[in-house]
């Protein structure tokens, strides 16, 4: 079908280029300068069925923040161009994924309205050099520019790298499902007749 989408941004913080199929195998190119987000957006790519691309230069004299942030934002437009009118798709997807002694539910709509609905545990401060309160930051980048709602909830875990991992493999897993297209699904899957925020 095509769903794919290439998205460039630029700052004085960073530069990023994000390439999307959502109708991809899984596939991902992935470097940002931050191994361990670099490893969760390939479990993104991974179990949500997408190719991804992702290349990221940005401000790490400083903090990863604005690499993650505006990688993630660029992330959020790529799908929602590649949705398009969002017409015959699911719409909703779920997922509940283990990881050991860690288990994460996910839910997704993609609604036109961002809304981010997150709940973990406290963790360690950081896994190598990520710092785990960007993963919060993460999904509320995503959702804004996406435009979709999501709730993510760590129901179990105290592994901090097994709580991050799972909470992206659940998100995929959801997002898989609510980009699907549905052959039932006649047109725009609302009752107001749009998805999109315009």
């Amino acid at each position: 079908m095509g769903r794919s989408a290439r998205i460039e941004r630029s700052t004085k913080e960073s530069q990023v280029l994000v390439e999307l199929d959502l109708d991809g195998t899984g596939t991902s190119d992935i470097s940002t300068g931050v191994p361990f987000f670099d490893h969760m957006l390939a479990q993104l790519a991974k179990h949500g069925g997408l190719d991804l691309i992702v290349r990221t230069s940005g401000d790490l004299e400083v903090d990863a923040h604005h690499t993650v942030e505006d990688t993630s934002l660029a992330l959020g437009q790529a799908v929602n161009a590649a949705l398009g009118d969002r017409a015959g798709l699911r719409r909703f997807g779920d997922a509940t994924v283990p990881l050991d002694e860690c288990l994460v539910q996910s839910a997704v709509d993609l609604s036109g309205r961002p809304y981010l609905v997150h709940v973990e545990p406290e963790l360690v401060e950081l896994i190598g050099t990520y710092d785990t309160t960007l993963t919060r930051h993460i999904w509320e980048s995503i959702v804004a520019t996406a435009q979709v709602t999501l709730h993510v909830r760590v129901l179990s875990g105290r592994n901090a790298h097994h709580v991050v991992e799972a909470q992206f493999k659940s998100v995929a897993r959801a997002l898989r499902d609510a980009v699907a297209v549905d052959p039932r699904v006649v047109g725009i899957p609302s009752t107001k007749g749009t998805l999109t925020a315009s």
